[in-house]
């Protein structure tokens, strides 16, 4: 059953008894014989018995109105919590009849004033849909949440069901008293929406049968409500006005400034091209002298096929023309992930906002936002991912101060801002995915590059005083031509006189590094629980842990973290890591073993507990070590030390082409290759050793890879 439906199947359920054979002690209940409902207790008949629909003693005698019974079961032990099949309590059984008498006693029993039922009613909303107006002003009293929208499954909410206000149900039901008594005197939410977003305006005209639509809508906009939320197919409250073919109504809701009179439900109907074709005139004119567009489709030839020269004459003189319509353009979309989406936004006939062509619908929407969402939209010719707030949002400032203050390649582009009935729409270059959604669709990435970009990205912030604050794998964003974006920054901030928000930053960014050297398969979300000493020990790689390390745990030079990681051996090439290998070996101090240098001494000691000279292809280091003994200097054969392979790497480097190494050509192959594959963790062992010795400039340039 829906949550929204299940008022009129409640109210079925209360006014006939479900049909089957009845046990004596409820028909006794329902027949008000106190007398023999009290001998068949005394006889031990069960007081908590139901039949179909779940209906006990206890909630037909609440349906019934009859006190001394309810109090006679209760006395019993009737269970005042007992629930129908439906989820409904004795407690809302009575609000649904509106009895004062019994609400008091079931509170005074233990009831939960805001206890609901399987579709999230409460007594409060009962009392709204069915108008008592006693029970209403009986609950308020005793503190009942005015506001609460009806609660619902997570599965029910992934549909947009539930929400509903009892505002929203007296509205529907045409309770007019009930309206002016929620807003008058208990403070309800004019503007509250259910989870399809509709507001009690919309609820208005939902129920055919309510005869006080136009004393609610009045009130409704005296009150403040908005006027430009949509309904089911997008329909506003103007749209809904001209259906139901209501010139006052109509004329109501156009007195709001604020109306959007060319607003398009989601089939791409306008309230003018509504009127038109339901034949209207006098509504037409009213629309016409609002402002209304004459290009929202062909309206002079509706009007011709509903025979009325007087609305085709009328049209003309105002300015609408014949086959208004065109074509679209030939539209080919650039992107592959939005690509039939974006097709079919060009094709739709839409009033523009500016520069922009967006249409807020669900099967056009790309994210969810805390505010407004992310849908997809054409911002002067350009496929856009368009974020949306409301007006005066403080996040929606937040994000323009800083993409603003912050232009630069590796953050995404701002193309341009539009306004329009209380919203601001930011047009942003339209990307492919996230980069989650990456590792979830392609389980593969260029991990370097992609972390190059969001170095640059964060750096230039930081650069430019600001913090992104919210840096995640959603938040980073890949486009069609792969390149790489960091995005929403909604949350940023100014960076403060301790900087502490670089540190955040720097320490998001480590778990971000993490998250992708696992390739999403460790969550973001589990990865941000994890302590600093967690995360380190999680990394794999020895250069990624490195990383990682130093973003966790920065110095006190920490403005500057960023451009070394930049540096970092992690993003060079074999052949830059090669020839770092040969330079360190070709110092003087290295070659000549200083014993009274400092870079001597670091790296006069073995790499690991294996002898890296095991590691070398036998005839390749015999033939290297040989060339000592034929010169008669066997005090400069290489030693176990990391400072002797360095030499080595050097030296073979510089003898590779003589022709009398061809053998050893052919067994190592490219040397870069080679020696990476060898000795992995090499590189970083050595760059570590020198970055602590502040031997910076023993590195190779940022230019060169």
């Amino acid at each position: 059953m829906e949550a929204n439906n299940s008022n009129s199947q409640q109210s079925s359920t209360v006014s006939s008894s479900p049909e089957m054979i009845c046990p004596p002690l409820i028909q006794a209940v329902k027949e008000g014989d106190f007398e023999l409902v009290k001998q068949l207790l005394e006889k031990g008949a069960d007081v908590n018995i139901k039949m179909e629909g779940g209906w006990t003693p206890l909630h037909n005698a609440a349906k019934e109105g009859n006190k001394d019974i309810v109090e006679l079961l209760l006395e019993k032990g009737a269970d005042l919590h007992i629930r129908k099949e439906n989820g409904a309590t004795p407690f809302i059984v009575a609000a649904i009849v509106g009895d004062v008498e019994l609400l008091e006693l079931f509170l005074s029993k233990g009831a939960n004033i805001n206890e609901y039922d399987n579709h999230g009613f409460t007594a409060f909303m009962e009392a709204a849909y069915y108008g008592h107006q006693s029970a209403l002003e009986f609950l308020y009293e005793k503190g009942v949440e005015v506001n609460l929208g009806r609660q619902t499954s997570e599965e029910q909410k992934k549909l947009r069901k539930g929400g509903c206000t009892a505002l929203m149900d007296a509205a529907r039901k045409g309770h007019i008293d009930v309206v002016k008594i929620l807003l008058e005197k208990m403070e309800a939410d004019v503007n509250a929406r259910d989870n399809m977003g509709r507001n009690a305006l919309i609820h208005t005209f939902r129920d055919p049968k309510n005869k006080n639509v136009k004393e609610i809508v009045c009130f409704l906009l005296k009150s403040g409500i908005d006027v430009n939320v949509k309904g089911e197919k997008g329909k506003t409250p103007l749209i809904l006005a001209v259906e139901k073919e209501d010139v006052e109504l109509v004329q109501m809701i156009l007195e709001k400034s604020v109306t959007d009179i060319n607003v398009m439900d989601s089939d791409e109907n306008t309230a003018i091209l509504i009127a038109v074709r339901n034949d209207h005139l006098d509504i037409v004119r009213l629309l016409c002298e609002k402002g209304a567009e004459l290009d929202s489709g062909e309206l002079i030839n509706i009007a011709q096929g509903n025979h009325n020269q007087e609305m085709v004459k009328f049209l003309r003189k105002k300015g609408a023309r014949e086959n208004v319509s065109h074509p679209p353009k030939s539209y080919k979309p650039n992107s592959q992930q939005w690509g039939k989406s974006l097709m079919d936004l060009h094709r739709r006939n839409r009033p523009m906002i500016g520069k922009l062509k967006i249409l807020v619908q669900q099967e056009f929407k790309i994210a969810e936002t805390s505010e407004g969402g992310v849908y997809l939209g054409f911002y002067d010719g350009k496929e856009v991912a368009v974020k949306r707030f409301q007006e005066r949002s403080r996040q929606a400032q937040q994000e323009l101060d800083c993409i603003q203050h912050c232009k630069n390649s590796n953050l995404v582009s701002l193309y341009g801002r539009e306004s329009q009935n209380n919203c601001i729409y930011l047009c942003f270059a339209l990307c492919e995915r996230t980069l989650e959604e990456h590792l979830t669709v392609q389980r593969e990435m260029d991990f370097q590059t992609i972390l190059k970009s969001l170095f640059k990205a964060v750096q230039e912030l930081h650069r430019n005083n600001y913090a992104h604050q919210d840096l995640h794998p959603r938040n980073i964003l890949i486009d069609y031509k792969g390149e790489v974006y960091l995005a929403d920054f909604d949350k940023s901030e100014k960076l403060d006189e301790d900087q502490q928000k670089i540190k955040d930053d720097m320490k998001a960014l480590g778990r971000l590094v993490l998250y992708m050297e696992h390739m999403g398969e460790k969550s973001f979300t589990e990865i941000q629980t994890q302590s600093d000493t967690e995360v380190i020990e999680a990394c794999i790689n020895e250069e990624i842990k490195d990383i990682v390390q130093n973003l966790l745990n920065p110095g006190e030079e920490f403005q500057n973290q960023l451009s070394e990681m930049l540096d970092h051996p992690f993003f060079w090439n074999s052949k830059i890591r090669y020839k770092f290998l040969q330079d360190m070996g070709n110092l003087s101090d290295i070659k000549k073993r200083k014993k009274d240098s400092d870079v001597f001494m670091k790296f006069n000691q073995p790499n690991s507990s294996k002898d890296w000279r095991e590691t070398i292809d036998e005839n390749v280091f015999r033939k290297m070590n040989d060339f000592y003994k034929k010169i008669k200097k066997p005090y400069l054969c290489y030693e176990n030390t990391v400072g002797d392979l360095l030499k080595f790497i050097r030296n073979l480097g510089t003898h590779f082409e003589e022709e009398t190494n061809a053998d050893i050509k052919r067994t190592i192959g490219e040397p870069s290759e080679y020696f990476k594959e060898k000795f992995p963790n090499l590189v970083i062992y050595v760059y570590k050793i020198l970055r602590n010795m502040n031997y910076r400039t023993l590195f190779p340039s940022a230019d060169s890879f």
